[in-house]
Order: structure tokens, then sequence, then C-alpha cells
């Protein structure tokens, strides 16, 4: 099919991510303090949304902690900065097995698999506008282990989050991802105008290139609303790839350490790059009131 080139285009901003990159660049925010400042400065550079999980302020490590979201979300709405808040739920899904010849039992020290309420606990609690909702299972190459987002895990998150008021972005991360998302509308779980983020490049989910992407995008339906991001030296050719084909954008530090070669990046200037790439191909940068009325998302008041 012929591009059809986005004219107005949001960035989002994934701020910190819950992968293992605590220790890899000091501008990797931990605590709910770093991680509302930088997502902050990532909306005064032109980001309309900011995705965000929390992290341990010690370790860094990934947190699903009810506090630190509150903090997070406290921080964020009392700044005089608007932006729209995107929350991960993501974590909970983790699951460990043992060794190829004794899978089971699991690895419970290192698995993470809790239930659907809790899963979804810091969202119901904060009410963000977004939240992401990872719309199937695959193996996951940062470590040994499988993210398990089975579809009656689905249909319970994405039935608390749509009744809770939060509109779910679907994170697909292959093209069967976007075929059980479109059943979640059929079901009524989604509502129609469905919003997605395509992932690309995470192994082992759809290689990044140009061939899978475009059916990934191809597989998106027309009143949908949709998104894209790559890792690493990848994300800013896919800020170009994702207007040209008629989407949104992502960048931020979850899924790219670096601003050139040698420099590690700081989330507010991914944002900028991205936004002279955008300006540059004749497209105008969203602001958070425009997506919130595409959207149809629901401003929420600080607490």
């Amino acid at each position: 099919m012929p591009l059809t080139m986005n004219r107005d285009v949001f960035i989002t901003c994934a701020v910190t991510g819950g992968g293992g990159t605590q220790d890899r660049s000091p501008h990797v925010p931990r605590s709910p303090e770093q991680i509302a400042d930088s997502a902050i400065a990532a909306a005064k550079a032109g980001a309309a949304i900011v995705h965000c999980h929390v992290r341990d302020p010690e370790t860094g490590k990934p947190s699903r902690d009810l506090k630190l979201y509150r903090e997070l979300t406290d921080r964020i709405r009392a700044s005089d900065t608007d932006v729209v808040l995107n929350l991960t739920a993501g974590m909970g899904g983790d699951m460990i097995f043992g060794d190829p010849e004794t899978p089971l039992p699991l690895n419970e020290a290192a698995s993470d698999m809790v239930g659907a309420s809790e899963r979804t606990a810091h969202v119901l609690e904060c009410l963000p506008e977004i939240c992401t909702l990872d719309c199937g299972t695959m193996n996951f190459a940062e470590a040994d282990y499988v993210m398990t987002n089975t579809p009656g895990m689905l249909q319970a998150m994405g039935g608390m989050m749509t009744g809770a008021g939060v509109k779910p972005e679907i994170e697909a991360f292959d093209t069967g991802h976007l075929w059980y998302a479109k059943q979640l509308v059929k079901d009524g779980v989604l509502e129609a105008d469905a919003l997605v983020q395509l992932c690309m490049g995470v192994k082992w989910g759809a290689p990044n290139d140009m061939n899978t992407f475009m059916a990934m995008v191809n597989n998106v339906p027309d009143d949908w609303n949709w998104s894209a991001f790559s890792l690493g030296r990848d994300q800013m050719p896919y800020v170009a790839a994702a207007v040209l084909a008629g989407g949104n954008v992502r960048v931020g530090l979850e899924d790219n350490l670096m601003l050139d070669k040698g420099v590690l990046a700081e989330n507010h200037q991914l944002v900028t790059r991205a936004r002279e790439i955008i300006e540059r191909m004749g497209a105008r940068v969203m602001s958070p009131a425009d997506v919130r009325d595409k959207l149809r998302l629901t401003k929420r008041a600080p607490k």
C-alpha cells in the first residue's frame, strides 16, 4: 500500500523502563523524584506523553511498589508542565523456568508472576490517562524468561483498565498480538478506537526490518491510533519511518541510551532530536491538549 505521511505527530517519551539498564548510564532515573524530573524535562522538550515505570531508588531494579507509583504520579501532576501520563502495567508476568530437562517447578525466586488485580493495582490507584497492555506472550531475550500474558489475563486486565476510564495502549511485539487485540475490541474489552504501540526489534518479537514493520502497520485497523519505536541506534531512524508510514513516535532511555556514538543521552535530548526530525519532515508536533482531544482522554487533577 502507498505510504501516507502523518502531518500531526505526537511524541511519547519512555522515561526509564524496567530493563537492566540502571548501571549502564548515570542518566537512567531511579527514584520517583528523578523519574518525574526527567519526564517533565522531556515534556518541556516536546513529548506529549510520558511512559513511566518505577524502580527501587536504591538498587535501580524494576519495582511494582504502589507507593513509588503514587509519588511519581503526584509529582508529575503537581508540575506546571502539562503532559499525558502513561503508566506501565507490564510488570508481574515474568515466568522463569528451570533448566531444559527439569523446567518445573518454576524458579519462583526469580519469577515475577501475580494476578490481574495486582498487576493493575497502581493503575486503579493512580488513574493515569493511558496504561500499557502487553497483548501477547513471548520469549524475552534480555534474560531466559517468558513474558506471560494469556488471553484470560488480558481480558481481565483490559476490562479493569477500560472500566476505570484509563485508555489501554496495546503493546504489540508481533503480528499475533495485533490479531488478539482486535479480538479484545470485538469482545468489548477495549473500545473501538484503540491505541497501539508497535514494538520493533525486541528479541524475540518482530524484527525491525522494513518489511516486518510495514506488515505490522498494515495490520493496524484504519480507525486505530498507533505509534512505533525500535531500539538502540535504530531509535531515530524509526522516528522517520513511523511518520512516513502514518504513525506517531516513541523515544526515550527505556529503548536507547545513546544520543550519538560514545555520547550518553538524557531523555529530553532524545525528544529534542525526534522533534527536529519530525519538523524537518514538514510535520507538526502535537501538544498534550491535542493528544487528549485526539485520543478522547480525561486529564486527571492532582490528588
